[in-house]
């Protein structure tokens, strides 16, 4: 029986390889999407417990606005042909960032004047420097824009004449350039909530990827789709299908065949095998060099990076329904950013033990009020570790009575900081742990959030070595943990580039 052959298999149907599929597909290639869950979405799906449809991971979309305000991903969405079928509203407010040791409460809105004039209410002076930190961001998506047309070849004295700034600033980390312009640092403190949503603290966080973020929260909203994140998976899936591709569930890659030291095919956990030269890897390159790939195919260059890289968050997660609605527990906020407190550096160095009571924390019913039946509320809360805490301690003996202390910690950090009391309308509550997240979509350690951002993980090297990564001949990888880091935005615009990236490749074979 003849082996089928693909112009291309995309292996994991999370964000970034639904988006590399249909990507590829729209092009006119040949194209398997092979998935080891019988669902697609990966991280972006959701479930149902009793009378509750719980999102699984998404808080909000950054990059997408809306019409005549849209970013990147709604570009995308409109170029991969989905987005007339996924239905997004605006969440009402940027975020709420809570202080459980000093009791500090801070509200910010959407809209970049709207911002700065919060943030002068807080802290009186800031106006000047919180301006021209929103000059400095917008000067900064302008010059990325420019490198991404120049495809990692840049004219320099472009650079230096167009976007100076962005020279002067790209090679810093948060403090140092938001010291540099003299911002106050409770407004440091205020403007770096958002920190968690990339994992690393703000002395090694680049300062040009927290402030590409900022803008694009502040300047155009956050979305969160009508029907989950699920209904993003599924639309683009079904996008795939309408279009001629295949996707093959509950089929999960077990080999990369490869021949002189190229991609040739891979093979399923049930023997079967087809040809392709071209791979596009939705699952890490720490699984795919680990299990997938001879040693002897390794490129040299690749392992000493993976053993370079450090895992980010380890996600634990917990979901609850509630038999009141969100107006009877005084919930009146969308997004909850609950710390100990506004140090970034001493909240990354506590976050690494199951004391850890830190969260973001989403009220859905305040973007979506008839995401639950009427007279309830959805709450969910997203906690990250900076270490193998639970494969330390966890034991099957004792799993569930660590979830129970995980929940217990969170459920009351939530209501010491909101003084919302929720435990005793708690109907439905579902936690999920690193084990959780590691068994389901096969992330190492059930980190969430791909490799961490510090060093030459950071987003100027991770965008200079683009265009020139030695990978595998014939394999790109999208997601997480490919170049753009974690998120939803950046998962989805990794596998369109991995795709790109892909047919370039294709293109230059050809001649």
């Amino acid at each position: 029986m003849a082996v089928p052959h693909y112009d291309a298999v995309v292996i994991g149907a999370g964000n970034g390889g639904l988006a590399a599929a249909l990507t590829l597909v729209n092009a006119g290639k040949k194209v398997l999407l092979a998935e080891r869950h019988n669902l697609p979405g990966g991280f972006a799906t959701s479930f149902i417990r009793g009378r509750f449809e719980f999102e699984a991971s998404l808080h909000e979309l950054c990059d997408m606005g809306t019409p005549g305000n849209s970013g990147n991903l709604y570009d995308l969405f409109e170029e991969l042909g989905v987005l007339d079928k996924i239905e997004f509203v605006t969440v009402p407010e940027a975020y709420r960032g809570i202080s459980l040791s000093t009791g500090e409460d801070y509200t910010m809105p959407f809209g970049i004047e709207n911002f700065i004039d919060k943030m002068e209410s807080y802290v009186p002076g800031s106006r000047e420097s919180t301006t021209t930190f929103f000059e400095l961001a917008g000067e900064c998506r302008r010059a990325m824009s420019y490198l991404t047309k120049s495809r990692g070849n840049p004219d320099t004295a472009v650079l230096k004449s167009e976007y100076p700034n962005f020279m002067r600033v790209a090679a810093y980390p948060i403090d140092k350039v938001l010291d540099a312009i003299k911002m106050p640092k409770k407004a440091q403190e205020i403007l770096n909530v958002y920190w968690s949503y990339l994992g690393t603290p703000e002395d090694q966080l680049s300062f040009l990827h927290y402030a590409l973020m900022v803008w694009l929260y502040v300047s155009l909203g956050a979305q969160v789709p009508k029907n989950r994140s699920h209904g993003i998976s599924c639309a683009l899936a079904d996008t795939i299908l309408e279009k001629g591709g295949e996707i093959w569930y509950n089929s999960e890659v077990e080999h990369i065949i490869t021949k002189d030291g190229h991609v040739a095919g891979v093979r399923f956990a049930d023997g079967k095998e087809v040809a392709t030269e071209h791979i596009v890897s939705n699952a890490s390159p720490h699984l795919v060099y680990g299990s997938m790939v001879d040693a002897k195919d390794i490129p040299e260059e690749e392992l000493k990076l993976a053993n370079a890289r450090g895992l980010a968050g380890r996600g634990v997660s917990m979901f609850l329904g509630l038999n009141k609605s969100h107006e009877e527990l005084g919930l009146n906020d969308y997004s909850y950013f609950i710390y100990n407190s506004f140090d970034t550096k001493a909240e990354f160095r506590d976050m690494r033990s199951i004391e850890n009571p830190t969260q973001v924390t989403v009220c859905l019913n305040n973007a979506l009020p008839d995401c639950s039946p009427k007279g309830t509320t959805i709450l969910y809360f997203t906690s990250l570790y900076f270490s193998d805490f639970f494969g330390d301690i966890a034991t099957p003996e004792n799993y569930f009575e660590l979830k129970d202390k995980i929940a217990d910690r969170l459920i009351d950090a939530f209501e010491k900081g909101t003084g919302a009391k929720i435990r005793d309308a708690i109907e439905e509550i579902e936690v999920g742990t690193p084990v959780t997240y590691a068994h389901y979509t096969g992330s190492p350690q059930g980190a969430i959030y791909g490799y961490l951002l510090t060093g030459l993980d950071n987003m100027m090297p991770r965008v200079m070595r683009m265009y020139d990564e030695k990978h595998l001949p014939g394999l790109q990888f999208c997601g997480g943990h490919a170049m753009r880091g974690s998120g939803y935005n950046s998962s989805y615009l990794s596998g369109n580039l991995a795709a790109k990236l892909t047919l370039m490749e294709m293109k230059k074979e050809a001649e």
